[in-house]
């Protein structure tokens, strides 16, 4: 792969190619991922510098602050600056900060830098509208979910990772080693990939705005937006009350057990690129609605799931292959919608999905302890029922 210049934001004719779209693909996950390392690892790394439990879980909501953002300050950088030097840069960043958690000598020098690995993360959001501008026309969409493909198995292949190296070195090696893996990174998009000319030429604040201006002049974008958070809420609200549910009665499972219960989403990573050819050949919006009918109908099976371990499976892998299909029909339609403005777009829609995923995430902190599993459900739901009545207004 040779490092020639690319100054069509919407596509070179020849297409992006396997080799890259596998790269970003790769860079997307292994970004995401160092956000969710610490998440299995909490107890352990309290115990190591002597705090509690809630304590602990803060380095969750640093990480969390960090990319929120990232999100709204970083991520529209991608149509100011030229990309790949963007990735590069920010990939160089995460193997310092990464760097820094494995040696803190504290606990609150490890959450400073555990925020500042959630800030450096914005380059998996930076990755997917570069895979798209580089992409023609014909293959976009599918391009666009290999490579969400890799930000959904960074995201939930994470935890079992971090068990298996802390398993096996201590909690530090889990950051020192995601720090390797930057640094290669780095180089690998150094050399591997073309240089990307920006596409806009305004100032940084200015730029900013611009952000709000697309959201009030794109309807699509709007709806899209808040088919997002739907989509997100549901995903988050999974995987935030399974743990509860796979530690009690019936199940009674350990941390091992339970992260590698993750694994069962990872089928979703399948219904990616299936998602983006469909949408690639004019069949964006049958993928959302059936999307939508299969996320509701997964709460369902989840909800069986209480007392039957195959329906939780089962519900598992419905609910992530819904939602990334949903996810990749939304993203092939808004970066159409502005093409000198992918990164902004991907701001705007990412930034309105992570509220969702919060909100969903506080909404089930208060079912689950008052209503239990089956509350859970009703509440996943009722959600998946609001995005089809999204879906279902009139287009303006």
């Amino acid at each position: 792969m040779t490092a020639e210049t690319s100054t069509d934001p919407a596509a070179p004719a020849s297409g992006i190619g396997r080799a890259r779209t596998l790269l970003l693909a790769v860079v997307c996950g292994a970004a995401v991922a160092n956000i969710y390392y610490a998440q299995p690892l909490l107890h352990t790394i309290g115990q190591a510098f002597g705090v509690g439990d809630g304590t602990a879980g803060l380095l969750v909501t640093a990480s969390q602050i960090g990319y929120a953002a990232s999100l709204a300050l970083l991520v529209p950088l991608g149509d100011l600056l030229e990309r790949r030097r963007l990735v590069t840069v920010l990939l160089l960043a995460s193997a310092v900060v990464l760097a820094l958690a494995a040696a803190a000598p504290g606990f609150g020098l490890l959450a400073g830098a555990v925020a500042l690995v959630g800030v450096t993360s914005a380059v998996a959001q930076i990755a997917v509208p570069l895979a798209a501008s580089l992409a023609g026309d014909h293959e976009r969409g599918q391009v666009v979910g290999t490579v969400m493909s890799g930000l959904l198995v960074g995201i939930l292949g994470a935890r079992t990772v971090a068990g298996f190296v802390a398993e096996a070195g201590g909690w530090r090696w889990v950051f020192g080693v995601a720090a390797g893996v930057m640094v290669l990174l780095a180089v690998v998009v150094r050399v591997g990939l073309p240089v990307v000319a920006p596409t806009e030429s305004s100032s940084y604040p200015r730029l900013l705005r611009s952000v709000l201006g697309l959201v009030r002049r794109e309807p699509e974008l709007r709806r899209r937006m808040a088919l997002a958070a739907v989509g997100m809420g549901c995903f988050t609200i999974l995987w935030t009350a399974v743990d509860f549910l796979l530690s009690a009665p019936p199940y009674g499972y350990g941390p091992a057990v339970i992260g590698l219960f993750g694994l069962a989403g990872l089928a979703g990573a399948a219904a990616a690129p299936l998602a983006g050819k469909l949408a690639d050949r004019g069949h964006g919006r049958l993928v959302v609605t059936l999307g939508l009918l299969v996320l509701a109908g997964s709460w369902g099976l989840l909800g069986l799931g209480g007392a039957s371990l195959v329906a939780l499976i089962a519900g598992v892998v419905v609910l992530d292959l819904a939602q990334q299909s949903l996810q990749i029909s939304h993203q092939s339609v808004i970066y159409a919608l502005a093409p000198q403005a992918r990164s902004r777009v991907t701001t705007a829609f990412m930034t309105s999905a992570f509220l969702g995923g919060t909100l969903a995430s506080a909404a089930t902190s208060v079912v689950y302890p008052a209503a239990g599993w089956t509350g859970v459900c009703v509440l996943g739901g009722a959600l998946a029922l609001v995005g089809l009545v999204v879906w279902s207004l009139p287009r303006t």
